[in-house]
């Protein structure tokens, strides 16, 4: 389809929707993180590469924003005091022993209904927030999920979580647990490419998104503007933004290191342009024709069709340039999602 045509008439979703081999999901992580693939999308073609080779594409003056997110081991399997087995898969916690969650049963809990999970772990239902469950356990929630959580890998990786996944479905740099999905660009870095990019002066600052479950939720309106965003929370602390901003005064690239920094850094900057300190909660849908105030550049993986993360990097480097980086991807075998290859994409506009 034409840019034209596309730029003449309203984006659908059937305009994010891609055939996609099954062998070229990412079931399982590489030995080596850095071994990835890395295709450079820029203005004048594309360009395949190692992840290694990242550093080769950065300028000193660059600045790059890692999210220090934690994935924790949100997958919780108990069972109901009559014996019926229940899944929960904690999206937030609240308070030390209230979260919320998804909780996947034969019969919808309701309030006053109590979950037992091992070692005398148990929570009682509180309520309802749309398509989350609150959850009252009897013990520190964060303390439940290390000793008997699973990792909470995604729904198109179809073996169980095993203790490799425990390290690898993690950055390097993870520090404030709090995610239940992993900022998944970051997962290629290891301590000799930081190193590398440190000797060749690119400079670095880290945020905190914790991605939540909703960004594997579908968009169920055929029209863009009838899908409501999941709600994330973020903080930006005052040395990051203050960096941000210094660079952009000073004409120098600002590079977000996964989806999830550039929507934090995005909404951080929509009321004034000057990314903000501090913590908020971000429902920012980004769709084509949507203004970018601070990013630059993105590093990201492959996003699955029909999702809003393909939706915002179509709208980061033009619907065509990712309809044209996603069909060489594939014709070029490279590996799609979580543990799949990574993308340097420039901005469009």
């Amino acid at each position: 389809m034409a840019g034209q045509a596309i730029a003449e008439r309203e984006l659908t979703l059937a305009d994010f929707d891609f055939e996609l081999p099954p062998e070229l999901i990412a079931q399982h992580p590489l030995p080596d993180r850095a071994a990835s693939r890395l295709l450079h999308v820029a203005p004048d073609g594309l360009c395949d590469l190692r992840f290694g080779d990242l550093v080769s594409l950065l300028d000193r003056d660059d600045l790059l924003v890692f999210n220090d997110t934690r994935v924790i081991k949100a997958r919780l399997f108990g069972h109901k005091p009559s014996g019926g087995k229940v899944e929960a898969l904690v999206e937030r916690v609240l308070e030390p022993t209230l979260a919320l969650a998804l909780v996947r049963t034969s019969h919808t809990p309701a309030p006053g209904s109590r979950v037992l999970f091992a070692e005398g772990a148990e929570a009682v239902v509180e309520g309802r927030r749309d398509d989350f469950f609150v959850l009252r356990f009897n013990r520190d929630v964060l303390a439940v999920l290390e000793e008997q959580g699973h990792v909470p890998l995604p729904p198109y990786i179809g073996h169980p979580d095993s203790a490799a996944d425990v390290e690898r479905y993690q950055t390097v740099f993870a520090a404030r647990p709090g995610a239940v999905a992993a900022p998944t660009a970051g997962l290629h870095f290891t301590p000799g490419i930081l190193d590398t990019l440190r000797v060749h002066g690119v400079q670095s600052v880290h945020l905190t998104l914790h991605v939540g479950a909703g960004t594997f939720q579908p968009v169920r309106s055929e029209r863009l503007a009838g899908h409501r965003m999941h709600s994330e929370w973020y903080e930006i602390p005052p040395a990051t933004a203050e960096a941000v901003n210094s660079a952009r005064r000073n004409g120098r690239r600002i590079v977000a290191v996964g989806t999830t920094s550039l929507r934090a850094l995005e909404s951080a900057a929509m009321d004034t342009g000057e990314v903000r300190s501090g913590a908020a909660e971000t429902t920012l849908f980004i769709t084509p024709g949507s203004r970018f105030r601070v990013v630059d550049r993105l590093i990201t993986n492959f996003h699955l069709p029909k999702s809003t993360l393909l939706m915002l990097v179509s709208a980061f480097s033009g619907v065509e340039a990712i309809r044209a980086a996603y069909a060489h991807a594939i014709a070029k075998r490279y590996r799609f999602f979580s543990y799949g290859d990574a993308m340097l994409l420039e901005r469009a506009t």
